[in-house]
């Protein structure tokens, strides 16, 4: 749908509030939850965490493919997200409330993660996938790709700065319900205001096919692997903060809403500039430029030693940070031009589902590296911590994100589509 009003694009792009809200809650304090404050131990929940990583990404390619090839009077998307959303946020909310002991803890938590994962990928990838149907230009993907992440940080705020506010004076349980509540209504917003192209060509080949046209695409294969290392910085991050705060900075919880604030603060008017940025640079150049800015802002973290100190650093990496957030769901969209370009069939639900298969992995990956850093360097609950065990936490904000970054730099680099200065729709490419 070009040339979108605006009301249109802003509550299409509100339903990244929800998605931000409940992805970065979960995936920044489900760890330090279950390990430091329920006790389950991290081994434990690094198996549990590998399991979601695992049907979660299966899910998402399978999904994918089935909407694509759905064939209904409300679309191919919108039956899905209407169907799932109020199953999602009660999900959401069983989550924060644990039942039984010991490691009947585990096997809950497994159990209602993995419930949470079909639901979740059922509404977030349809909605991911309207994207780059209900706006087809490179202008109009910026604007609202810009506006997607204003609502997206709003809601990694929610998320991930206020939990130690929320939970330290209602509890885990209500924090979980109300910040389910908040994602729904957005999620109604959303779906309440998204419309699809009635006319379409719809997916016809078997998923095995599908998925051999999806990875014969080179600038799509280019751009997974860059992205699932910036998706692996984006869960390091908000998951090791609770750590350092509290075992290196040696600062109450309360800090974790510093620090992580002035990540998302920093990062809301910057949004708008890396949106301007792609429209003039494209999204090549653009997105060499904000992986290098978000690398060298890791750096701080191997010497800072305060509050003060590490929120000015953690300011910086809000600054990288809002190019990639603004930049990856604007280069998968070319690819997905490029694609029915070669193929002459929309199929925004597998690139999307593909990207979702493997990307997901990092936060995964995440999870081992966290569990397994912790338990390498002698990690204890609840004590102070050797020096091994410090600056193994310290890695974890410092080293090992700049590593990442240096890999997806790589990747993106070698990306092959680029955009003329006479491009209007971001189909319009060369390689």
């Amino acid at each position: 749908m070009s040339n979108a009003s605006f009301k249109s694009k802003l509550a299409y792009s509100s339903g990244n509030l929800s998605v931000n809200l409940m992805a970065q809650a979960f995936a920044s304090y489900i760890v330090f939850y279950y390990v430091d404050v329920l006790g389950v131990e991290p081994g434990l929940i690094s198996v549990a965490m590998v399991i979601h990583g695992i049907v979660n990404a299966v899910l998402n390619p399978l999904f994918g493919h089935i909407s694509d090839r759905t064939s209904s009077r409300f679309g191919r998307r919108i039956p899905y997200m209407l169907f799932g959303m109020v199953p999602l946020a009660a999900l959401f909310t069983a989550i924060w409330f644990p039942l039984g002991t010991g490691t009947e803890v585990f096997w809950y938590f497994l159990t209602i993660v993995l419930l949470y994962d079909i639901l979740f990928v059922m509404v977030v990838l349809n909605y991911s996938a309207l994207f780059p149907e209900m706006f087809t230009t490179m202008k109009e993907r910026a604007t609202v790709s810009s506006w997607r992440q204003m609502f997206g940080i709003v809601g990694m705020i929610i998320g991930v700065a206020l939990p130690p506010l929320v939970y330290g004076n209602l509890g885990w349980g209500p924090m979980g319900a109300i910040f389910a509540g908040i994602a729904l209504v957005f999620f109604i917003v959303m779906v309440s205001s998204s419309k699809e192209k009635t006319v379409v060509d719809r997916e016809k080949i078997g998923f095995v096919e599908s998925l051999k046209f999806t990875f014969s695409n080179k600038a799509f294969v280019l751009f997974v692997i860059g992205s699932f290392f910036v998706q692996f910085t984006f869960a390091m991050l908000p998951a090791a903060i609770p750590f350092f705060t509290k075992y290196v900075l040696g600062a109450e919880d309360a800090s974790n809403t510093i620090l992580l604030g002035a990540i998302f603060i920093a990062a809301i008017p910057c949004v708008y500039l890396w949106g301007r940025l792609v429209q003039k640079w494209g999204a090549r150049k653009t997105v060499l430029i904000a992986v290098s800015i978000y690398a060298l802002a890791m750096v701080p973290f191997v010497f800072v030693s305060s509050v003060a100190a590490a929120a000015l650093a953690a300011a910086a990496i809000g600054i990288g940070l809002a190019g990639l957030l603004v930049l990856l769901d604007v280069l998968l969209s070319e690819i997905i031009d490029e694609d029915e370009q070669r193929t002459k069939v929309r199929r925004e639900g597998m690139y999307f589902g593909m990207n979702g298969f493997i990307v997901k992995w990092g936060v995964s990956l995440q999870a081992v590296v966290l569990g397994l850093i912790l338990e390498a360097t002698g990690y204890k609950k609840d004590a102070v911590q050797a020096e091994a065990a410090v600056w193994g936490i310290r890695s974890m904000l410092s080293f090992i994100p700049f590593v990442a970054l240096l890999i997806a730099l790589v990747f993106f680099y070698l990306y092959p589509i680029r955009q003329t200065k006479s491009t209007t729709r971001s189909g319009d490419l060369e390689a």
